[in-house]
């Protein structure tokens, strides 16, 4: 008898933890597909933004209140949208710009922050690097 005894108590365990899955299981599946719907649009919404910004970005220059020449514009991207180099056109530039396109209530990252507080603080400078000649020539 022990062993019959045996069995039916693994049996039963094994019955009660399948019963415990499959309530888990429904229960989750409620909760989710409560909520994934949801979660969806809100994805979707926060794509068309984050695109729609992108797209903005791109064709900032040529807006009709963009105040540079598009021509002197180069994009960057990141960490800054653009680049003007203003008298480019006329083959003297006088000024340098960095440009940030933003749209709807987006604000500064921490990364364009700084690039602000470099370039206001006057923390620009150049650099000429001469590439080593064994680097371009030719056998």
């Amino acid at each position: 008898m022990e062993f019959f005894e045996i069995i039916v108590v693994i049996a039963s365990l094994i019955v009660i933890l399948f019963i415990g899955y499959l309530i888990g299981k429904y229960i989750t599946l409620k909760h989710f597909d409560d909520k994934i719907p949801k979660e969806r649009e809100d994805a979707i919404k926060q794509s068309r933004a984050v695109l729609s910004g992108q797209f903005s970005e791109q064709i900032a220059p040529y807006l009709p209140d963009f105040p540079f020449n598009p021509t002197e514009a180069r994009f960057m991207g990141k960490p800054i949208d653009f680049v003007v180099f203003k008298g480019m056109d006329e083959k003297k530039i006088e000024e340098i710009v960095f440009v940030e396109v933003k749209s709807g209530q987006s604000q500064l990252s921490k990364i364009e922050k700084s690039l602000k507080s470099a370039v206001e603080n006057k923390n620009v400078s150049w650099h000429e690097y001469k590439v080593p000649d064994e680097m371009t020539k030719t056998k």
